[in-house]
């Protein structure tokens, strides 16, 4: 498979001369159409215009020069020369600091289908290559990114095993966060990790005080460490048995909506660093029947140094899965992040531990086999 480098628009923009004109299409697909320039049933001085630029308008544009389909597949197959980086994949990606040119190249065992599950992870900077919106709906029939997601997921009539083989087959945006609402709703969906420390940091050192002034502080300390204990137990089961309740979901889109909406889409799109962390709401919602139980079962001393220490495990949770989704670690965190990206990109059904594989290997659904611990 020849390489094919993802390229920056200041690198394209060079390519405008009629030696050497390079257009784009759908501002991914790059083409060198140099030496189709004389051959152009337009003529070359339709093209010229257009040089180091998009011609995805003028092509559908039938007043000016009516395209087929083989017009289409003639750039692919014969002048395809790379993918146009996003602004957010020079920045991100490209990591283009001293404004050059820059090509990374999409070669080898690199150059693989991303929408499938390997034995190997792809090399990290992959998971951040914008999917190809067009070829993902016409190849697989499933979900538009460029129109709200939830309520394509309701009425698209999709059966239970073909949205669980979709859903955890990952894309990238790559333009910030795919619209989920498409209306008001948008900014509840969307909920920077920063939130979760700052909003819910304050009431738990409080709690933890309180705890530390109704008993000794050897018996604060011994329940804060057995709540956080327990969070990594409570965090194993809601990734298990509530996020990945997958087989046993009804066959009924009301059902695979709010798959969806509640785990669905992390899995979707995992790279999204709006949707990494629970919304303060959401939170709420799951931390409370945990909250009547522990307080319902324990003295109410013991109980606030218990409930600190697990909402501490909580927090810590959520901050440790944006960062392994989107910071390089040292360590043994990087080998944590690589067990949990294997989760995403090569076995879904195993590896629910996210801060550490300790109940994974307690209950046997550990991910094994060896991997490159440099992608």
């Amino acid at each position: 498979m020849p390489s094919l480098p993802l390229l920056a628009q200041a690198t394209v923009a060079k390519h405008n001369t009629p030696k050497d004109c390079w257009v784009t299409l759908f501002n991914r697909k790059v083409y060198d159409v140099t030496s189709f320039l004389d051959e152009h049933p337009g003529g070359a001085d339709l093209i010229y215009p257009y040089a180091g630029k998009d011609v995805t308008e003028i092509m559908a544009d039938r007043s000016s020069h009516d395209h087929s389909e083989s017009a289409y597949e003639m750039l692919d197959e014969d002048m395809l020369v790379g993918y146009l980086a996003t602004p957010e994949e020079e920045k991100e990606l490209l990591n283009n600091k001293n404004n050059v040119d820059v090509e990374v190249k999409l070669t080898g065992e690199e150059s693989f289908n991303m929408y499938e599950f390997h034995d190997k992870l792809p090399a990290e900077h992959l998971l951040s290559v914008q999917t190809d919106y067009d070829d993902d709906v016409k190849k697989h029939k499933f979900l538009d990114l460029n129109r709200p997601l939830l309520m394509q997921v309701l009425t698209g009539g999709f059966t239970k095993e073909f949205y669980l083989e979709q859903v955890h087959r990952p894309r990238h945006y790559g333009k910030g966060s795919a619209p989920l609402f498409g209306n008001f709703l948008e900014p509840i969906s969307l909920t920077p990790w920063w939130v979760v420390p700052l909003v819910w940091l304050p009431p738990n050192l409080f709690l933890f005080y309180l705890g530390m002034k109704e008993n000794h502080w050897l018996v604060a300390l011994s329940f804060w460490v057995l709540g956080l204990f327990v969070w990594t137990f409570v965090e194993y089961c809601l990734h298990r048995f509530l996020f990945h309740l997958d087989q046993y979901l009804p066959d009924h889109p009301i059902f695979l909506t709010l798959h969806f909406l509640l785990h669905g889409i992390h899995h979707y799109l995992p790279m999204d660093g709006y949707r990494l962390v629970l919304p303060p709401t959401l939170f709420v919602v799951l931390a409370y029947p945990f909250y009547r139980l522990i307080f319902g079962i324990f003295p109410y001393s013991w109980a606030l140094s218990g409930f600190a220490g697990g909402t501490l495990g909580y927090i810590m949770y959520d901050v440790t899965h944006y960062v392994l989704h989107h910071a390089k670690l040292p360590g043994y965190l990087q080998d944590v992040k690589t067990y949990h990206l294997e989760h995403h990109y090569k076995n879904y059904e195993m590896g629910f531990g996210v801060t550490s594989r300790f109940w994974d290997v307690i209950f046997g659904t550990e991910i094994t086999g060896t991997y490159d611990k440099n992608q």
